[in-house]
């Protein structure tokens, strides 16, 4: 059954309670005793209050399909970004709509992506038999487009993930923008936008209107801190939406989760704040690693690199006796050493533990 038909059998958008005008508060984070857990890049505050409280209401609602709550979800994001609602559409997850996006434009025609950088996309295509070009990121630690746009003379997908996992390094908006304009007709390019939140970044939400092979793809994962409820969008002109379906119809997501979505987008405060937050925590971090000789990537996620001039997995491992759990190592960068941000505790153990493991 098509979107619209499931709309006009629904009537009018699902009645909430005005969530956004609860106090917005964060959680607290692991305790002093437990791991640290820095390696996933997950937030470590987890869903803010209004989303806890939209979340336990939607437990009461799951015994019928929350197509209500999707809808008013698509609309309210369509609405917050000058899109057209047809323009949306929900995932369990943006890795779902990026393993659907790799099934339905690759194939016989090859994957395009920058190295390291988010395996999710390579692993489903090696996993269909697609030949992957990976190209390796430029001296600012950017999409290289002009090696991507020249791995291949006629991809079937071009991905860039912007702010880069695991560099948290950004691609300037005017290369991505190149990159639409060159690309050959028939490509789609995937800008994945899981950490647009953290940074100072222009979206590509607004070029969509205009780039019928664009797909925009967003999270609740990271900065909202849903990571465990899975909730993605994908975003791009209708025609190419509907190809993502075929590989599994209409996706709906479980009630709670589409209205802890639903309270975060409604919620003024979440963005800002945790945006500060993490920035003040990163860069603390950073600039704590750079007077002691340690060089970072120029992150603008909750997630940098740091070279550590010799093998970095023994190092992780070393870490990991210590009760903190870094991230783990690309091998492209076997000396890299990739480390979330975490909360106020989180990032004093990480700096107690990787003081120590750095003087043995």
């Amino acid at each position: 059954m098509t979107e619209i038909s499931r709309r006009s059998l629904v009537g009018l958008g699902l009645a909430l309670p005005v969530l956004s005008q609860l106090h917005w508060a964060e959680a607290t984070a692991a305790t002093a005793t437990g791991p640290v857990q820095i390696d996933y890049n997950e937030s470590p505050w987890g869903p803010c209050a209004t989303a806890r409280q939209a979340m336990q209401a939607g437990i009461a609602q799951s015994g019928r399909y929350p197509y209500k709550a999707q809808y008013r979800l698509i609309d309210l994001f369509a609405e917050q970004h000058g899109l057209q609602p047809e323009q949306v559409q929900v995932f369990c997850g943006s890795k779902l709509a990026l393993q659907h996006a790799v099934m339905a434009f690759t194939g016989p025609r090859s994957l395009v992506l920058a190295e390291p950088s988010y395996e999710a996309p390579a692993e489903a295509a090696q996993g269909f038999g697609t030949a992957v070009h990976a190209v390796a990121l430029d001296k600012r630690h950017a999409h290289d487009i002009d090696a991507m746009l020249a791995a291949d003379a006629n991809p079937g997908l071009i991905y860039l993930c912007n702010p880069n996992n695991p560099t948290g390094t950004l691609t300037p908006r005017q290369d991505i923008e190149r990159l639409l304009a060159r690309k050959p007709a028939g490509s789609v390019v995937v800008v994945d936008e899981a950490y647009i939140h953290f940074s100072d970044a222009p979206s590509c939400l607004d070029l969509v209107k205009d780039h019928p092979e664009l797909l925009v793809l967003r999270t609740f994962s990271k900065l909202y801190g849903m990571a465990g409820a899975r909730l993605g969008l994908a975003i791009g002109q209708a025609p190419l939406l509907q190809k993502l379906e075929l590989y599994d119809g209409e996706n709906v997501a479980p009630a709670s989760t589409l209205l802890g979505g639903l309270a975060s987008l409604e919620d003024p405060n979440v963005v800002p704040q945790r945006k500060a937050d993490n920035a003040r925590l990163r860069d603390q971090t950073i600039t704590w690693l750079g007077q002691r000789g340690w060089h970072c990537t120029a992150s603008q996620a909750n997630c940098f690199m740091i070279d550590l001039r010799q093998p970095a997995q023994p190092l992780v491992e070393r870490m990991a006796r210590e009760q903190v759990l870094v991230g783990r190592v690309w091998p492209s960068w076997p000396n890299w050493m990739r480390v979330s941000v975490g909360d106020e505790a989180d990032m004093r153990r990480f700096r107690e533990a990787f003081a120590r493991v750095t003087a043995a």
